[in-house]
């Protein structure tokens, strides 16, 4: 029995011994990490999510972040094929898809994208005039994507979207593009007032037209509008002679013409 407490407590000895000699360390990646590790400063394997166990004197595990991320160009100067300079600015979402091509071939892959971003924006806007950047804007989105989604992939990276914030214009585009939505709208208004002008006329010749066909109309669209307004008696000529009207509380009546005598 002391012969085995003696063993046991000699294993303990040569644990603890070892443990100071061979140094064990535990590294752990996290859920949104990927984990490069090294063997004597070579690239080993793309370890997922867990705890690991390394010799520290021979490996190393590195963390490799996988969440979107985002990059921003602000104020890019950009000639335009029609030779006016604007000011672009967009934003990018990427993530990291091989940890190994992104950390072990580049020396910064956020450098590396951002480049690839600014060349591509250089390349659209060089190549397009002001009216068609402004008109197809939403296209511009698809462009950039197409141009730097394969550059991504080789820098170990997966383009998640890229589009445009803002273009800025120079202060006297801008007072000239002012000037031609005012003109436009301008026209846009007296293009309407001459339209409703001309559907007035044509319900005004519409309504002559129907009176010449139906001349009592003329005397109903009169006593129409006597009984909507609230004026004194009014007395129509109609081809018997006239009769009077009643309104309210006031009658008038209009004796018969008298026809003049002849003078002997």
């Amino acid at each position: 029995m002391v012969e085995l407490l003696w063993v046991v407590v000699l294993a303990a000895v040569l644990l603890l011994v070892a443990v100071k000699v061979v140094p064990i360390k535990r590294v752990t990646v996290y859920e949104y990490q990927k984990g490069l590790k090294y063997t004597k400063g070579r690239y080993a394997a793309t370890l997922n999510a867990g705890q690991y166990w390394i010799l520290s004197t021979f490996s190393s595990i590195v963390p490799v972040d996988i969440r979107p991320q985002f990059v921003t160009i602000q104020g890019q100067d950009v000639l335009s094929a029609d030779g006016v300079t604007l000011k672009v600015s967009l934003a990018a979402e990427f993530q990291v898809a091989d940890p190994n091509v992104a950390i072990n071939k580049n020396a910064n892959f956020q450098n590396s994208l951002y480049l690839t971003l600014q060349m591509a924006v250089r390349e659209i806007v060089g190549k397009e005039k002001i009216d068609t950047l402004i008109e197809n804007r939403a296209g511009f989105s698809s462009k950039l994507t197409e141009l730097t989604s394969g550059k991504a992939t080789e820098f170990g990276l997966k383009l998640i979207s890229a589009d445009i914030k803002d273009i800025m214009f120079p202060g006297e585009m801008k007072k000239a593009f002012a000037q031609v939505v005012k003109a436009q709208k301008d026209g846009q208004a007296a293009l309407e007032k001459a339209r409703g002008e001309t559907a007035a006329l044509r319900s005004l010749a519409n309504a002559a037209r129907m009176m010449d066909d139906n001349p009592n109309l003329l005397q109903l669209r009169a006593l129409q509008a006597l009984a909507d307004s609230g004026g004194n008696t009014l007395v129509l000529g109609m081809p018997n002679g006239s009769i009077p009207l009643i309104k309210g509380s006031e009658k008038t009546s209009v004796p018969p013409r008298k026809e003049p005598k002849e003078e002997d």
